[in-house]
């Protein structure tokens, strides 16, 4: 009987005070995404998001970064983690196909209600899948998703090119 209350008894800790309680956390990861630009005219027009990581995580190399990505560069990535990890990776947001028909009377895909909802399900995706890259693949550096393949780390390699 000793001995389950001994192992049951909670362990000492310091009392907390204001400072600690609303400080920065020890550890943090911050993905946005914001700013969507789109580019170009005619067949050739895409939207680009800017994607800025803010972190104190060790793994990381750079604190701050920030970089523009197409909905292609987000497709690439997920293609190749689903290909090369075990894991489920978060789905995207849709490719909306049919805001691509030519006889719409709006902007389909670059309608700034579109731009918008998908602006906030990249980021979604990206946050689920900060979480996961910092557990599970450290080969990879993540900052602002300037990824290198620094070393490898089980099957995981990523090759395209600094996304």
């Amino acid at each position: 009987m000793a001995d389950t209350i001994a192992d049951t008894r909670r362990l000492f800790s310091k009392p907390q005070n204001l400072n600690d309680a609303y400080g920065p956390p020890s550890n943090f990861l911050e993905i946005d995404v914001s700013n969507p630009e789109t580019i170009g005219v005619g067949r050739g027009r895409y939207t680009t998001y800017e994607v800025r990581l803010k972190t104190n995580l060790p793994i990381f190399k750079l604190k701050e970064s920030s970089v523009r990505r197409r909905y292609s560069d987000f497709e690439w990535l997920r293609a190749e983690l689903e290909r090369e990890s075990k894991v489920v990776v978060p789905p995207l947001p849709g490719k909306a196909l049919f805001r691509q028909l030519p006889f719409r009377g709006d902007d389909g895909i670059f309608d700034d209600s579109f731009i918008e909802e998908r602006r906030q399900g990249l980021e979604q995706f990206l946050n689920k899948l900060g979480h996961y890259l910092c557990f599970m693949c450290k080969c990879i550096n993540v900052s602002c998703w300037n990824i290198k393949c620094a070393k490898t780390v089980g099957k995981i390699k990523i090759h395209k090119y600094v996304f």
